[in-house]
């Protein structure tokens, strides 16, 4: 290792401890980054301090938990997001689908909203993007988090989550759409005057496993006075359908299709 003179080692200690962040110190000071993190280390373990991660997490701190935001978040989690907690790492993943550009970048812009100061990364895939921020403090705000698939589990909102939805409800309805549903055109067939039309009309579908998360969809409907109904296809029951034409309206006013 290069070997620095003892002031340069103290500046940047000094800096380091009056907030300013490694990379800064090392380009202010035109010291590798692993060296100032060295001095660091070096130096919390002379004077006896423990390291803790900063975190802006709004359940763990004062801070202010942008809920226009979080109702998005919680719909795009609980469609197609999961989170990993281990000893040695954490994040939080949303999985879009990467003909989706537009969800893509928002399900970045509102994790960084609701926390702005982990790092987010993403990562492709086989036909989608897995949107990736890595802090422990996710299952904080997403206490829904355990073990084994989230259709395998009870999934039950606290009272702070839900007094968000029904505030929010649009913006919850279009995290769920945005990740376990579509817009999709669907299209009939009528005899008028002796010949056969065909007709096509918009319909909304959510599709997920979990009754659960199904629920919380079709209350919110209720909530905002969407009418719906369940659908089998394929012979499975995890289909919620909108298709009333003043229904349709309302959804588009407010989710709209993946873009």
């Amino acid at each position: 290792m290069e070997q620095h003179n003892p002031s340069i080692r103290d500046e940047a200690l000094a800096l380091l401890r009056s907030g300013i962040t490694n990379r800064a110190a090392s380009e202010l000071l035109n010291v590798p980054r692993g060296t100032i993190g060295w001095w660091l280390h070096e130096d919390r373990k002379r004077r006896g301090v423990q390291y803790v991660q900063p975190t802006d997490c709004p359940v763990c701190t004062d801070r202010d938990l942008d809920r226009l935001a979080y109702a998005y978040l919680l719909g795009l989690y609980l469609g197609d997001g999961h989170i990993i907690s281990k000893p040695k790492q954490h994040h939080l993943s949303i999985f879009c689908g990467d003909t989706w550009p537009g969800l893509i970048d928002e399900a970045e812009a509102v994790m960084r909203r609701v926390m702005p100061m982990p790092r987010i990364g993403r990562r492709h895939k086989s036909g989608c993007v897995e949107v990736k921020s890595y802090t422990k403090h996710w299952t904080c705000l997403f206490p829904q988090h355990g073990p084994g698939k989230k259709h395998e589990r009870p999934i039950i909102l606290e009272a702070w989550q839900q007094e968000i939805v029904d505030s929010h409800s649009w913006e919850f309805i279009r995290g769920l759409i945005h990740s376990d549903g579509c817009r999709a055109m669907n299209w009939t067939t009528r005899m008028v005057g002796g010949i056969r039309k065909r007709y096509e009309y918009p319909r909304y579908w959510f599709t997920n496993v979990s009754a659960d998360i199904r629920r919380l969809y079709t209350d919110t409907l209720d909530k905002l006075g969407i009418e719906w109904t369940h659908c089998t296809r394929a012979g499975k029951e995890y289909n919620i359908s909108v298709a009333r034409r003043a229904s349709v309206a309302l959804m588009d006013a407010h989710v709209g299709p993946k873009y």
